[in-house]
């Protein structure tokens, strides 16, 4: 009994990841998205470091 072993070829289309969608790229270059993420990440610090101070 042989095991076929399937050989993958270095930087061949398999070897990379998916490309993003549509709704992935907008939400990526979407300014307001953007701002919007970056206060909802500030939120999300200032809980711990606050809940680490009292």
């Amino acid at each position: 009994m042989k095991k076929s072993k399937e050989k993958t070829i270095p930087y061949s289309n398999m070897s990379f990841g998916t490309e993003p969608g549509i709704l992935v790229r907008f939400m990526r270059v979407c300014f307001i998205v953007q701002i919007y993420n970056f206060f909802m990440l500030n939120l999300k610090v200032m809980k711990i470091v606050i809940g680490g101070h009292s």
